[in-house]
């Protein structure tokens, strides 16, 4: 039997360390990881994603993104074929983001950000009162690698002005509950998590790990 080979690609900022918890059966699947690439000068998130497109050299793979990986593995899907593309965390067009986004696209407010900070977790963690603060800094620093100011200048940009206003029916999104960056209110057609966050490719990692299988062999 010929394996269905399952790409991932991580949220923003994200090391592909953020799959590290999720197994497949081996006999049926094979994984694939993906990392970011460093941003060309100027590049569309289009012209990244078809760059991004030649990195999958398995035909009819299934694409799965998380946040904006998620968005990502969209945009790349109009370069391949897929067999399936699967979103984690994340929404299929700029009408499922928060109003907070929203408002920091129409006043530009996101070229404030001080996204060199990320440059500096180390620093932070150690400088950081309280064990939850430190906890969550120790995610940070072990699964954050991607930290270029350039980057994340991109990505911010990029994730904001995404102007997707059609989802893909095709698409299946998988949300949790509690997600605190992409609100449920927000988010329409999706299955949801019962309890997940954000970062519930971390915390749930066993309900993927047993409905990730039947979500991609479903002929529906």
């Amino acid at each position: 039997m010929e394996k269905i080979h399952v790409y991932f690609m991580p949220g923003l900022a994200a090391s592909s360390l953020i799959f590290e918890r999720i197994e497949l059966p081996k006999n049926i699947f094979e994984m694939h990881l993906l990392d970011w690439e460093m941003p060309l000068i100027g590049e569309t998130l289009t012209a990244y994603a078809q760059r991004m497109s030649q990195l999958i050299t398995e035909e009819n793979p299934v694409l799965i993104g998380v946040s904006f990986g998620g968005v990502l593995v969209q945009e790349i899907a109009q370069f391949l074929n897929p067999k399936k593309v699967i979103i984690i965390s994340s929404v299929k067009t700029n009408l499922e983001v928060p109003l907070r986004m929203k408002f920091a696209k129409s006043t530009k407010a996101y070229k404030l950000l001080p996204t060199s900070w990320l440059q500096n977790v180390e620093l932070i963690a150690k400088y950081s009162f309280g064990d939850a603060i430190k906890q969550r800094l120790k995610l940070y620093e072990k699964y954050l690698s991607m930290r270029e100011k350039v980057y994340l200048d991109w990505a911010i940009e990029q994730m904001l002005l995404w102007k997707r206003t059609q989802p893909d029916p095709t698409v299946i999104h998988i949300h949790g509950t509690l997600d605190e960056v992409f609100p449920v209110k927000n988010i329409k057609n999706y299955i949801p998590v019962s309890g997940g966050t954000h970062i519930m490719i971390l915390s749930k990692y066993r309900w993927m790990n047993e409905n990730l299988p039947k979500i991609i062999l479903d002929d529906k």
